[in-house]
């Protein structure tokens, strides 16, 4: 569709895709929806599809949502106004009706384009005049309701959508568990077979252990090895280590914890930390979904919790009886070595959310 045949003020839905998979949409949304009008990445903006109908704007949005999966966010458009503050206001305050009986409201601003103001100007004035007009009070993390402005260069779409809409990855019934990995030795058997097969087991294995951010690494061969297949090995743990660390630095909001390694033998490592809580995963133990409440307990009231992990050959039984839990992760499953540490610890953090729950529950006076 041409946009010069389009009137922007007159947009009913913001469809937000994939990026570049708007044209993919847009095709889709003529083929569902035969009487609309749309036009894919308006304006050059990629990831958008605008939608033009005759149907109320709620309940077209409605209906994108419930048949085309390929649109990531349908936003019904209440009001229209130039991009510029003072038009956005006034626009935006006729939807402060919408807000007399929800609980909480936030405004979230996407500008797209050159503006002489910044989206947090937009939702500074916005939120301001919308609180005084309502009454409402305003919630950034959990709100009841969300008004939406979205600017594409000189055009502005103002509406109200469900606060369940602008999904986080924290929510009030999630608990953190990242920090309790800290707590966590992990300790490995090293891979060995071949030089190459060595290091590429070693980065798979770095990068578990990075991605987790434990607290330590150490690998654990039992007697004697060939020297040129650890080296290749441990190369490969600190490529892993490294190339996941870089990568949390560009996109984590904190800084991460970098993994130290370590090399030790494992029987000396077991006589060394024998005062320490022990947990070994092998098939030979007790299935995680009997005793993962008692996992967590181990890791939340100690500083430190080692964790054995196997390879080829896996934990020697003599081991087992030193251990305060051995653990079968998934009952008839052998695990492969490139996933044994991760299957581990995201078996720890099930078992950590499940137990800060309780407690959570208990606090609340929930439970009892």
């Amino acid at each position: 569709m041409d946009s010069a045949e389009l009137d922007f003020s007159r947009v009913s839905v913001i469809v937000k895709t994939l990026r570049n998979y708007e044209r993919i949409t847009a095709q889709i949304l003529k083929e569902t929806f035969p009487d609309v009008k749309v036009l894919a990445g308006p304006l050059n903006f990629s990831g958008l599809v605008l939608v033009w109908s005759n149907m109320p704007s709620e309940e077209l949005a409605k209906e994108i949502k419930v048949k085309v999966p390929e649109a990531e966010r349908a936003l019904p458009v209440r009001f229209y106004a130039p991009a510029e503050i003072e038009p956005i206001v006034d626009a935006a305050r006729r939807v402060a009706d919408d807000l007399r009986e929800a609980k909480s409201f936030a405004v979230n601003t996407v500008r797209r384009g050159s503006h002489g103001f910044t989206s947090i100007d937009v939702n500074v004035k916005v939120g301001a005049i919308l609180k005084d007009l309502s009454g409402c009070p305003v919630n950034l993390d959990f709100p009841d309701k969300v008004v939406f402005v979205e600017i594409l260069g000189p055009h502005a779409y103002i509406g109200v959508v469900d606060g369940r809409e602008f999904q986080k990855k924290m929510t009030p019934r999630k608990f953190q568990v990242r920090e309790y990995f800290k707590k966590v030795s992990l300790v490995q058997m090293p891979y060995l077979g071949g030089l190459d097969v060595s290091r590429e087991m070693g980065i798979r294995i770095g990068r578990e252990a990075q991605t987790f951010e434990v607290g330590e690494l150490i690998i654990a061969p039992v007697g004697i090895v060939r020297a040129d297949e650890l080296n290749a090995f441990l190369k490969g743990v600190f490529d892993g280590v490294e190339s996941r660390y870089q990568v949390q630095l560009k996109t984590y909001a904190h800084k991460p914890h970098k993994t130290e390694v370590f090399v030790q033998n494992l029987y000396e490592l077991v006589r060394e930390r024998s005062d320490e809580p022990i947990i070994v995963f092998e098939p030979e133990g007790e299935p995680i979904s009997s005793i993962s409440l008692d996992l967590a307990e181990i890791v939340l009231k100690n500083s430190r919790a080692n964790f054995l992990v196997g390879s080829r050959e896996g934990i020697p039984h003599g081991i087992f009886r030193f251990a305060k839990l051995v653990i079968d992760l998934c009952p008839g499953v052998t695990i492969a070595t490139d996933l044994a540490a991760a299957s581990a610890l995201t078996a720890l953090a099930f078992a950590l959310h499940q137990k800060l729950s309780i407690i959570a529950e208990e606090d609340r006076g929930e439970v009892g």
